[in-house]
């Protein structure tokens, strides 16, 4: 593999991409037309719908900003498992009026988001779930673009082809982006980021709790090169996080975060709900099954008003987070 390309954005602050809705082209203009890098999510989007917004991002800012993708993921799920869990929640979707979703696997269109991608590509493009193939990431640096993959461990770092790797710690919001959908213990971001700068020689990007400019400062005086927010965003009039989620970021009543396959069957962190707390015991590793079955009762949550049946996703600094816009979350992170 060649030298790793230059880092694209002037300040080193990233936007990390959050699927589901809350990253958007606004959110991502902002960030970028402020110095920073900001990021699409391709996840639970369609090749057409990844492009659209491609397109109205370009049409906010001409400055670069990234894609994020998930990598396809294994589909096998014990089927009982699944009828279990259920059976288990459909209590929940009859008491919000509405049925459970089909518990299907799926690639999240990741072929034609990959044929999209290479005919016109973004500067960076992202993988999350996993690690492209070499061929893979000399087809982007072809086409002048950088390859971002993001790692939770020492193992993960190690087998990383890429031209800089997202440091991904315990502490961030949203999906763990490891490798393998395991129950395996996560590592603090000031623990891993030392460990991953020993064993590789590409940028880092420091991603978990990042909420501050001493936050920043602090990683990159550890080896990273920029550091990824996603929670410091959530607030943010650009970001498309849902009115209940936004409310639920500010309510007293949410004192914790701490991660779950309540929702998704995959490990993902998030304020401690009701559902939470009453099935993370109980959902079975299988994903992305679980996400499909539960989207109508989450959904439902949302339109109701329910924010101890929906997922909240946050990490371990959303107590941080400001209703401010995402240009000054972005200098502000860069202490400029």
């Amino acid at each position: 593999m060649p030298d790793p390309m230059p880092w694209p954005s002037r300040l080193p602050i990233v936007q990390a991409p959050m699927a589901g809705g809350a990253s958007t082209p606004e959110l991502a203009a902002s960030v970028s037309g402020a110095g920073g890098l900001g990021f699409l999510a391709a996840g639970y989007k369609t090749a057409a719908q990844m492009r659209q917004e491609i397109e109205r991002t370009r049409e906010l800012t001409s400055r670069p900003f990234g894609v994020n993708v998930f990598m396809p993921t294994a589909d096998e799920a014990d089927q009982a498992e699944l009828g279990a869990y259920a059976r288990a929640i459909e209590g929940e979707a009859r008491r919000l009026g509405t049925e459970l979703g089909v518990p299907r696997g799926g690639d999240d269109d990741f072929t034609a988001k990959i044929e999209d991608l290479l005919a016109d590509p973004p500067a960076v493009v992202g993988f999350t779930f996993g690690c492209p193939e070499d061929e893979l990431v000399r087809a982007f640096r072809r086409k002048g673009t950088a390859v971002l993959v993001t790692v939770t461990s020492v193992a993960e770092a190690r087998l990383a082809s890429a031209d800089a790797l997202c440091v991904q710690g315990e502490e961030a919001g949203g999906h763990r982006g490891s490798f393998a959908n395991t129950d395996a213990a996560g590592m603090g971001l000031d623990r891993l980021l030392p460990r991953i700068r020993e064993v590789s020689r590409l940028p880092l990007i420091a991603a978990g709790g990042i909420a501050s400019a001493a936050d920043v400062s602090r990683v990159l005086s550890a080896g990273a090169v920029a550091a990824a927010a996603g929670t410091a965003f959530l607030l943010c009039p650009e970001s498309g996080t849902g009115a209940v989620h936004r409310a639920a970021l500010t309510d007293p009543r949410f004192t914790r975060t701490a991660m779950t396959r309540a929702f998704t069957g995959r490990p993902a962190r998030g304020l401690v709900n009701r559902f939470m707390t009453e099935y993370s015991g109980r959902a079975p590793a299988a994903y992305p099954q679980v996400h499909h079955l539960t989207a109508p009762l989450r959904r439902a949550a949302a339109a109701q008003g329910d924010a101890e049946a929906l997922h909240l996703w946050a990490g371990t600094s959303w107590h941080r987070a400001r209703p401010v816009p995402a240009a000054r979350v972005t200098v502000d992170l860069a202490a400029i």
